[in-house]
């Protein structure tokens, strides 16, 4: 005869959590007439870890299309990117600018 513990048994379920990929930003670098080049390369390799040749590389793009895509993240990510950028911009009183758009 089996021992009652007056706890009653349940089944639990398995539920199966369908876990989706967070959603990804594009930050982009913009153009202006007054931040350096130089200042624009080492803040793509300060900020987001590009080499020398992915920074100039960059760099040319804002420079000559107006804008450039400097990388692809969640939103956390890519929102505190786009911050580090403005704050390193302001304290060397550069006016560039950096945006967050969803992909």
């Amino acid at each position: 005869m089996p021992l009652k513990t007056g706890i009653k048994e349940k089944t639990l379920e398995k539920s199966k959590e369908k876990l989706k990929e967070p959603e990804e930003f594009r930050v982009i670098l913009i153009n202006d007439h007054y931040t350096t080049m130089d200042f624009v390369v080492e803040v793509l390799m300060a900020i987001f870890h590009k080499t020398t040749d992915e920074a100039s590389r960059i760099m040319l793009d804002v420079h000559r299309k107006g804008k450039g895509i400097v990388g692809v993240y969640p939103w956390d990510i890519a929102a505190t990117k786009a911050e580090q950028v403005h704050s390193a911009a302001r304290k060397r009183e550069f006016p560039l600018r950096c945006i967050v758009e969803q992909v």
